[in-house]
């Protein structure tokens, strides 16, 4: 498997309540073996290792977020889940740290076995108040997973915490798409897609994309605040944040790929209406 990889694309997002809601971005994002961290950035000067530099990559800003060592936290995380995996390769998909900065709206760790095939998929997901969840679902080793997970975390005031989510994602190869589907009662409200071509990881295409899409990581905290501000404005209900603790975990169970999100009504993701778009 490839070390380390950008994926550059786009993520779109659909709100169905409490508000009709749709926005598109374009983004970038690092897939990086978490055992060869050394070796995946050797010989860049673009991105570095650890939380200085123009572009980097800091093991820190994921897991326990003290240890430089992900794999360990893997382990435990799994252990915890009760879901039995060999792991021997574990990959990330996330935001680098622009300029030393950060968010990680989500970011995935996708766990192989020998042979390459999915075991697990941990979806670590953040809120910006400080907030860490993984969603830990083990996977049936397709070219495809449809995954289901109740929602356990909070993340934006206009949701309660209630419903479940449904993923549909395959492996990071040549390209990369996942969607997820959000829905309470059987009846979804959220739709976000995530659509992306690899790339090589050099210096030649960070320097390409520091300035094709500059400030990225600040610019995904200023559209989740703009965003909502957007749908206050549009009259969806406010709600406060419920207290919980900073960090937590849930597991979710493998679904058949076939059946989709196997919600009425998500289908298709894409909306016909004009959507606010970011370069």
């Amino acid at each position: 498997m490839t070390v380390a990889a950008l994926y550059v694309g786009e993520t779109w997002h659909r709100r169905f309540a409490p508000r009709p809601h749709a926005f598109r971005y374009r983004l970038f994002q690092l897939l990086v073996d978490v055992d060869r961290l050394d070796e995946a950035f050797a010989g860049l000067k673009w991105m570095q290792l650890g939380p200085k530099g123009l572009m980097s990559f800091d093991p820190r800003d994921h897991g326990d977020r003290r240890s430089r060592q992900l794999r360990p936290w893997v382990g435990l995380t799994l252990a915890a889940a009760g879901v039995e995996a060999t792991a021997v390769t574990i990959r990330l998909l996330c935001f680098p740290r622009v300029l030393g900065f950060v968010f990680n709206p989500l970011s995935v760790f996708f766990v192989h076995a020998a042979d390459g095939r999915l075991e697990a998929a941990i979806y670590e997901v953040n809120n910006t108040f400080g907030q860490t969840h993984a969603y830990v679902i083990p996977a049936t080793g397709g070219p495809r997973e449809t995954q289901r997970a109740a929602k356990a975390f909070y993340v934006s005031p206009f949701y309660r915490v209630e419903g479940e989510y449904r993923f549909d994602i395959s492996a990071p190869g040549e390209t990369l798409d996942l969607r997820i589907v959000k829905a309470v009662a059987g009846r979804p409200d959220f739709v976000a897609t995530q659509t992306a071509t690899r790339e090589v990881l050099s210096d030649q295409r960070l320097k390409a994309l520091f300035w094709s899409i500059p400030l990225l990581t600040v610019k995904v905290v200023a559209a989740i605040h703009w965003e909502a501000l957007r749908l206050f404005l549009k009259g969806a209900p406010f709600g406060a944040r419920p207290p919980g603790p900073k960090s937590g975990l849930s597991v979710g169970e493998p679904l058949d790929p076939f059946q989709g999100s196997g919600f009425k009504g998500a289908e298709p993701v894409r909306a016909a209406e004009p959507v606010s778009t970011s370069a």
